[in-house]
């Protein structure tokens, strides 16, 4: 059972995250593909750049939304953390990944938020404490989303969580950070975007 429930957990956590917000708000709004505009990415940040600030919220909450309904519904195929943990790292390969989008989605950093947020809510408020510090005195989404989530298992570590959530939260940081490698590369050679208030 515990194979088939880890099995389940994944699936439907992928299934959930592959639904991209950005791409339908981009179709329904504009006759877009969000895609094809601004970063490239499906998420709130290049949704506020094409599509505009309401948009652009109802695609951060439904990317956020994603990751705490995927840890539920592992919780409630497993009974327990690791279905749970699984359910929300697959949640993130699926908004990256997106299987009815041809593999091609975002970045993973809200999803992970809202995985964090249903795993260790404390913890996220550290993550968003962070964030919101950095995009105020820098103007980088981007660099915010890589120092809040550098934070989350330095956070779930100093707040003594149960294995399952350290080991998730050091292998999404890990896979967030590493999804922002283009941005990291713009950050170093001072040619990445600042947000405009």
């Amino acid at each position: 059972m515990t194979v088939l429930a880890w099995l389940l957990s994944a699936i439907s956590g992928y299934l959930i995250g592959s639904v991209s917000f950005g791409i339908i708000a981009g179709k329904i709004l504009r006759g877009i593909d969000i895609r094809d505009y601004g970063s490239g990415n499906t998420g709130g940040t290049n949704a506020l750049r094409v599509l505009g600030k309401k948009p652009a919220a109802a695609v951060l909450a439904g990317d956020v939304l994603k990751g705490v309904a995927s840890v539920a519904a592992g919780f409630c195929i497993g009974g327990d953390m690791s279905c749970a943990v699984l359910g929300g790292f697959a949640a993130i390969a699926g908004h990256t990944y997106p299987l009815y989008f041809g593999f091609r989605g975002g970045k993973g950093a809200a999803t992970g938020f809202g995985v964090i947020l249903a795993l260790a809510p404390d913890a996220t408020i550290i993550a968003l404490a962070v964030f919101v510090v950095t995009v105020v005195v820098t103007r980088y989404v981007s660099l915010g989303s890589i120092l809040g989530a550098v934070s989350v298992p330095l956070s779930v570590f100093m707040l003594d969580k149960p294995r399952p959530i350290l080991l998730f939260s050091i292998c999404a940081a890990s896979f967030v950070i590493y999804r922002h490698r283009s941005n990291i590369l713009r950050l170093y050679r001072g040619e990445e975007n600042k947000l405009r208030w």
